[in-house]
């Protein structure tokens, strides 16, 4: 299986495995092979790579529970990326569906920036790269006017990358929960679900009230 003998020697490497996760059912139905893969590509990227050799992969919380780096990478992309995550507030969210509690989506946040962000920046990066090099050649071969990229790849046509509007992976705990590609997930606000449950609680002391 082409999954099994990838290897990694190069950021090209990389590039194959992440271009092969844009695939939800290929992703869903390979999920046991793809996790010790993407492992291998992280160790790969943070070890040889950038040089990093004091980070344990998989990390791990307490209790010696393992972090799914691939669950993790696959749900922030569908919600939107780091940013967008951060933004909205749904650390705590995506910790839950990680099998954790909402209390950790603090350390969520911290693995995916230890583990995964500078790998996914510079994927885009290279995606990026990638198209202008697409675009120049296109214009040398039909003399086209020059690609808004170019040649060269500016801070702003990556952050344009990197800001795409992408879609909310809904999934229970496990991997048998369900795609859904078209419903962006809301900001959470604690307030608002303190609020709720206060208001519920007080409505049930109300009724007992009423009935003493």
């Amino acid at each position: 299986m082409i999954i099994r003998a990838l290897e990694f020697n190069d950021f090209k490497d990389c590039v194959n495995l992440l271009n092969m996760l844009e695939d939800g059912k290929f992703v869903f139905h390979y999920k046991y092979e793809l996790e010790k893969k993407f492992d291998e590509m992280v160790s790969w990227f943070i070890i040889t790579f950038l040089g990093i050799t004091t980070r344990p992969i998989p990390p791990v919380m307490t209790e010696n529970r393992k972090v799914d780096l691939l669950s993790l990478y696959m749900i922030v992309e569908r919600d939107g990326g780091y940013n967008s995550v951060t933004e909205d507030n749904l650390w705590p969210i995506i910790a839950k569906d990680m099998g954790f509690e909402y209390k950790d989506g603090e350390y969520m946040r911290t693995v995916y920036a230890m583990y995964l962000d500078i790998l996914v920046y510079y994927y885009k990066f290279k995606e990026v790269q990638k198209r202008a090099d697409e675009s120049e050649g296109m214009k040398d071969k039909q003399d086209a006017p020059e690609c808004s990229l170019g040649r060269s790849t500016s801070a702003e046509d990556i952050k344009k990358v990197t800001e795409e509007e992408t879609y909310a992976l809904y999934a229970e705990n496990s991997w048998e929960g369900t795609w859904n590609a078209h419903k962006k997930r809301r900001k959470f606000n604690f307030n608002h679900a303190r609020k709720a449950v206060d208001e519920a609680n007080a409505s049930v002391l109300k009724g007992i009230n009423k009935r003493n």
